[in-house]
């Protein structure tokens, strides 16, 4: 994961505010956590079992925008989903945290400051949330729905939520998925090993995690990095492992 870079991605790497001569060794830090997720439920394991060929997409999208299959639906003023109506094949999905107020109001994956730091993250390894294929990743959210009371979801409510989740990876079939943030670490490595949704950040970050034959990602959220923006160092060490993967560097 070396840092030769070229002056466009230079640029990138400066709008997220991260000098690109600062280490990439991965630095265990699990203080500082977003105040409403700062414990996760381990999920239950997700029986799904599906194949690109069986998911419909206008079928998929239909049953995300109508679900009430838990407790988050109840008073939610948007279903928060990439809203492409014939989905673009991407090399790469991302998948953040619970919907916050900015992603509720847009009823879009990363929104707001958040959303701009993510873009110029993804575009420093030369991907984006518009692009397809190698250039491309889709945006995604481990939940869908923000309840009227902000709270963590249950461990019962990101089972309910991983089906969809497992039927859009099925479609897509990404060649790495980036979790951003601990629910959307935890509930992905739960389908594998359900063992790794109690252990912190640090712990699941700078590894290639395999589960149900895809690669997986783990590292912060933007949403964090915005509040401890010496933590982009560990975030930008990720992005180039994810790189790696995407590209076939590592297996």
């Amino acid at each position: 994961m070396g840092l030769d870079l070229d002056e466009r991605r230079r640029a990138m790497l400066q709008e997220m505010g991260l000098q690109v001569w600062w280490p990439a060794t991965p630095i265990a830090d699990a203080a500082r956590e977003p105040p409403v997720l700062d414990r996760v439920s381990r999920p239950e394991p997700v029986p799904v079992s599906v194949t690109s060929d069986s998911v419909d997409w206008p079928g998929l999208l239909a049953r995300v925008s109508a679900c009430s299959d838990c407790g988050l639906g109840q008073g939610r003023r948007a279903v928060v989903f990439a809203p492409e109506v014939a989905a673009r094949q991407t090399d790469w999905l991302v998948v953040g945290e619970p919907p916050d107020s900015d992603e509720e109001r847009s009823a879009t994956p990363f929104a707001a400051d958040a959303g701009r730091l993510l873009d110029n993250m993804l575009r420093a390894v030369g991907v984006s949330r518009s692009g397809e294929g190698a250039q491309g990743a889709r945006l995604s959210n481990v939940v869908r729905c923000r309840p009227a009371t902000p709270r963590n979801p249950e461990p019962a409510e990101l089972a309910a939520c991983a089906n969809h989740l497992w039927q859009e990876i099925a479609w897509m079939r990404p060649k790495v998925i980036l979790a951003m943030g601990r629910f959307a670490a935890a509930s992905l490595l739960a389908a594998a090993q359900p063992d790794l949704a109690a252990l912190p950040l640090a712990r699941l970050r700078g590894t290639v995690h395999r589960v149900r034959g895809h690669a997986v990602v783990v590292t912060h959220h933007p949403s964090r990095l915005l509040r401890a923006p010496a933590d982009k160092a560990q975030a930008w060490a990720d992005l180039c492992l994810a790189r790696a993967v995407a590209q076939g560097t590592i297996t």
